[in-house]
């Protein structure tokens, strides 16, 4: 090694070669594969990132030295070798925090002393900063190389049709014609190696996302579509290298930086005006957790519930709103049939009787009876007013817009045109009828 590849933070940017370099279509390019020495000595080399846990090792037992937050240093390549380049003229103390441990030996205590590596230090916090940058700038050089690339060539992982020109087109067709969204095209990157790796995934009949493995193409192709599992797991960490999101922030991954955007940027902390009442009003409203009508799913967000009803079960409670013009105690018939069925193990569209609640859910996705709902003279009755379960929270998360009361919800549907007429009371006789009492009650 010539000289350090981060000699640039202490010059100007310019004497940075390797920002320059050409970056490829790949994130294992991103790092190089070549070893490097150690930190403290030149006796042991290692090639990182495959190395990296033996690397770590030695530092601790050879050198006592620990490299706080390892995980979140964007290049450990180029960071090892900007701090051994500064090690030459400079001494450990000048860099590295001090920490005095206790060691117990037999009936001794010995003081042992080890050094601590971490962004404390102002150089180690810039260095930080400054690989998490030049990494930023090489994922977007990718990323913009990808959009201008006319040469892409590739079949659609789901048919035969095939793609040249720009990826997005490929993307665009695959959320189409086959409902596999992973996102949009200007969000991702390296999309060569996603591609390949999905397609290496669908070769090995797996399912993309829940991982299960099946015997025949046909029958993980069944399962994807009843199961609505065409598309990625956004858990599995192993797409995470494929999102432009996940390259912003030092230690910062999707789901840090949705969760920050989920937050209201005008909530003051400092308004203590709210009394508790109010404010556990609010609490107690996000802690009500509804249930999924067919599986043990729950969420507060009547949205996110909606949504995965939608496309795991093929179920979407306003499409049948809209479709039957049901009002709101209609719904809260049909749900409460819904649960009742279930609870019972029978299908709601064709009311075969199962004898685990697994069976009968598999029987409605196979035969698509989640969104085949029985006759509504068989639901529609005053017996399911009352919940199935007395904390059915779903109850709470329907549209009520202004419906007409349950009483007199028939006559009014099927007569919209009637006139209501008010209704004539006898009034009963009463002394203030009398003007001279009236009178003189006005005048005391």
């Amino acid at each position: 090694m010539d000289t350090p590849v981060l000699e640039s933070l202490s010059f100007p940017a310019s004497s940075d070669s390797s920002v320059q370099e050409d970056t490829q279509n790949s994130a294992g390019n991103l790092m190089s594969h070549t070893a490097i020495p150690c930190l403290m000595c030149s006796q042991a080399k290692f090639c990182l990132p495959s190395q990296e846990k033996e690397l770590l090792q030695h530092l601790f037992a050879n050198h006592k030295l620990v490299i706080a937050d390892v995980n979140l240093i964007p290049d450990l390549k180029s960071y090892i070798l900007y701090w051994k380049q500064r090690l030459k003229d400079e001494k450990p103390e000048d860099f590295f925090s001090i920490i005095k441990t206790e060691k117990k030996d037999k009936n001794e205590t010995k003081e042992e002393e080890y050094y601590l590596l971490s962004d404390t230090h102002p150089e180690d916090r810039q260095l930080r900063d400054f690989l998490q940058r030049r990494r930023l700038e090489r994922v977007l050089g990718c990323q913009q190389k990808e959009r201008e690339d006319m040469q892409f060539s590739r079949g659609c992982l789901f048919c035969k049709q095939h793609f040249t020109g720009k990826r997005a087109l490929l993307f665009d067709h695959m959320a189409e014609d086959h409902n596999f969204n992973i996102g949009q095209p200007d969000n991702l990157v390296f999309t060569d190696e996603l591609l390949a790796k999905l397609d290496e995934k669908l070769n090995s009949l797996q399912c993309l996302y829940c991982e299960k493995t099946f015997r025949d193409r046909n029958t993980l192709k069944e399962h994807m579509r009843k199961k609505q599992h065409r598309k990625i797991n956004p858990m599995n960490t192993e797409y995470d290298q494929f999102y432009v999101i996940n390259y912003l922030e030092i230690g910062k991954n999707w789901e840090a930086i949705q969760s920050q955007k989920d937050i209201p940027e005008d909530i003051d902390d400092t308004d203590d005006t709210e009394s508790d009442d109010e404010w556990s009003g609010w609490e107690e409203e996000a802690g009500c957790q509804a249930v999924c009508l067919f599986c043990e799913f729950t969420s507060s967000n009547a949205e996110k519930l909606r949504s995965h009803m939608s496309e795991l079960h093929d179920f979407d409670l306003q499409d049948i709103k809209l479709r039957l013009a049901l009002n709101f105690y209609q719904q809260v018939k049909l749900v409460n049939f819904i649960r009742r069925q279930v609870h019972l193990g029978i299908c709601i569209g064709c009311q075969q009787k199962f004898e685990t609640k697994e069976e009968l859910i598999d029987h409605m996705h196979q035969e698509v009876h989640t969104n085949q709902i029985a006759e509504q003279a068989i639901w529609d009755q005053p017996q399911y007013f009352f919940p199935t379960y007395e904390n059915d929270n779903l109850l709470c998360q329907l549209d009520f817009e202004d419906d007409n009361s349950p009483e007199d919800e028939n006559s009014i549907q099927r007569n919209p045109e009637v006139p209501v007429l008010a209704e004539v009371r006898a009034i009963p006789e009463t002394i203030l009828s009398e003007e001279r009492l009236r009178k003189e009650i006005i005048m005391s």
